[in-house]
């Protein structure tokens, strides 16, 4: 089979060229302007920042030498040769760790079934008002812009030392992240069932009951999984404002120089955070799964 390429005269060919070169060459320039404007506003921070290449060049040499004095015991020993002497705090610190998990559990679920509650308020389609929709919205974007730790030291000023301020802190920044996300997800769902639940003389609440959270549910409790794990690691370091769990003695360790104890409290983090990550995946991937059958 044969093919014929057909040629344009250059009378209409040439325009057509120029148009396209005139393209590449706008693109180019809108490409060039923007890596402009994104080194203009990187040399603008580092100046605000002070950040200073010579000193970053004369002090680089102070981050490999602090992460190997981190594996080595207080007798300049690996700590790998003594591991009674690494680990000689275990006990105290697996109490923080259960602490710290227990204070993301409860911060993650009590979140959560507030981000429920306004999901169904803040999602356009299903919103009973509007000034409700943009109240709700505004108050998620509240919770989530203002960093954990930030609550976590006005909860401490407020209640005092432990763990309650960490809890009240991870709840509440989890409320404004999980909002926006169950919000997304009920905007997306298939709104025949609430109006044949609507159709019925039912109350709002009732047709967000019956018609829109079992559509929902497994994608929210798999971002509620999801949220658990950043929450985690959020939590170990609640206690560098006094927020209870690892974190204290992890500050504590940083400050006084325990080397040792520092790597030793880092690994028991990155375990634990490694074992909730693998079995909340698999929870969630497997929830994926059954909503995609669904």
């Amino acid at each position: 089979m044969s093919t014929h390429v057909v040629r344009l005269p250059e009378a209409q060919l040439q325009p057509l060229l120029a148009a396209y070169e005139a393209s590449v060459r706008t693109r180019r320039w809108h490409t060039l302007l923007i890596l402009a404007c994104v080194a203009v506003a990187m040399v603008l921070a580092s100046v605000s920042a002070e950040v200073s290449l010579p000193k970053l060049a004369e002090n680089i040499h102070r981050f490999p030498s602090y992460i190997v004095r981190l594996f080595h015991l207080e007798n300049g020993q690996p700590v790998w040769t003594d591991i009674g002497e690494w680990f000689w705090g275990i006990g105290r610190w697996t109490r923080l760790l259960v602490e710290t998990l227990l204070m993301a559990y409860v911060g993650t679920l009590l979140g959560a079934l507030g981000a429920v509650a306004l999901a169904f308020l803040a999602a356009a389609n299903v919103a009973p008002g509007r000034w409700l929709r943009i109240v709700a919205r505004r108050f998620c974007e509240l919770c989530r812009t203002v960093p954990e730790l930030v609550f976590a030291l006005v909860f401490v000023i407020a209640f005092g030392l432990g763990p309650m301020a960490g809890v009240l802190a991870v709840a509440i920044h989890t409320l404004g992240a999980l909002g926006k996300l169950f919000a997304e997800v009920v905007e997306n769902i298939d709104m025949k069932p609430v109006e044949g639940v609507s159709a019925t003389g039912a109350s709002w609440h009732v047709a967000m009951r019956y018609g829109a959270l079992p559509q929902v549910v497994s994608n929210f409790v798999s971002y509620a999984l999801l949220r658990f794990e950043i929450n985690v690691r959020g939590a170990a370091v609640m206690g560098f404002v006094g927020a209870g769990g690892i974190g204290q003695d992890l500050i504590e360790a940083i400050r006084k120089f325990y080397y040792s104890d520092v790597s030793a409290i880092l690994v028991m983090i990155l375990v634990t955070v490694a074992v909730i990550d693998t079995l909340t995946s698999r929870v969630r991937h497997r929830l994926i799964g059954l909503e995609g059958k669904s």
